[in-house]
């Protein structure tokens, strides 16, 4: 059995705490056990191997000091611990039970993902979805998080991405707006306040005003005005509350148009968004039901029917 047993397992942490801080009883506190349990752990290390692992000085205050064959192993033994450690909390943090935790923006919560939802919930009602909404990307291992929905080019470090939707961005405003405004053609928001989305930074590709602007082929509008808001449901709900003209993403804003809440103007003018939705999962993950369920759900929605 050798090096496989755990109370090897639990000797060779003993050690590296003892010679990291040259003090049993300073390992002692770190593991929270006794200095004469580290001691007793480090000599059965010591018997295993045949060998001793400190120079014992006859002086009981001396710090301890490992052998030289024992300082050449530590590196090893930490690095090896340490991924240990790493594997054992990739295990613990994909989501225990029947809770499956995910991870969106507020926006995409608010204006896709939560219309729709209780048709996953009707699909899995033995799963309760726990959401973290955060404008920043969360550390998925850190948060223990399942799966989630990212917008960008679909490169996350140690994530797992497949694309959801792709996004077109236009303008947008409330009907009441257009009836009491001349907005027939691009060179007519001249005039009109505009409302910036500034959700996501233009350098990772987001489209801005000046961008469609630039695309429709317009000049003269002064885009350094307007209404500026870091929250796309929000820029959506001012253009609805009849606050000015939005630069709406179209995933967002696809319910707000087939209820009537808004307009889309200028169809002729289609820009592509170079950002996207993509599904995003730990690898190890993917494997849980839950989150292959969920995964294949988020798919059907953005493929399926409204």
């Amino acid at each position: 059995m050798g090096m496989r047993s755990i109370a090897h397992l639990n000797a060779l942490r003993a050690f590296e705490a003892s010679a990291r801080h040259q003090s049993f009883s300073l390992a002692a506190q770190e593991l929270n056990v006794t200095p004469a349990a580290v001691g007793q752990l480090v000599r059965t290390l010591e018997d295993w191997l045949g060998s001793p692992l400190f120079v014992r000085s006859t002086s009981g205050r001396a710090r301890l000091v490992t052998t030289e064959v024992a300082e050449q192993a530590l590196p090893d033994i930490r690095a090896g611990l340490e991924r240990l450690a790493v594997g054992l909390e990739r295990l613990r943090s994909c989501g225990a039970g029947g809770v499956l935790a995910g991870s969106v923006s507020p926006a995409f919560a608010a204006k896709w993902l939560l219309p729709r939802i209780e048709r996953f919930q009707a699909a899995w009602p033995e799963t309760d979805l726990r959401l973290d909404t955060s404008l920043k990307p969360v550390d998925f291992v850190a948060q223990r998080i399942d799966v989630g929905v990212r917008y960008g080019r679909g490169l996350w470090p140690g994530l797992a991405a497949e694309k959801l939707m792709d996004e077109e961005v236009y303008p947008v405003c409330a009907p009441a707006l257009l009836a009491t405004a001349t907005l027939q053609a691009p060179g007519d928001l001249r005039g009109q306040v505009l409302i910036h989305d500034q959700s996501v930074d233009t350098s990772t590709g987001f489209a801005s005003w000046q961008a469609w602007l630039r695309h429709a082929g317009v000049q003269g509008v002064p885009t350094d005005r307007g209404l500026r808001i870091n929250n796309s449901a929000a820029v959506l709900q001012a253009a609805i509350d009849g606050q000015g003209v939005a630069l709406a993403r179209s995933v967002m804003a696809h319910d707000d148009l087939a209820a009537g809440r808004l307009v889309r103007l200028f169809p002729q003018v289609r820009l592509e968004s170079a950002l996207a939705y993509y599904v995003v999962y730990r690898p190890e993950c993917i494997a849980q039901p839950k989150v292959a369920a969920f995964r294949d759900w988020l798919l059907r929605e953005a493929h399926g029917p409204a």
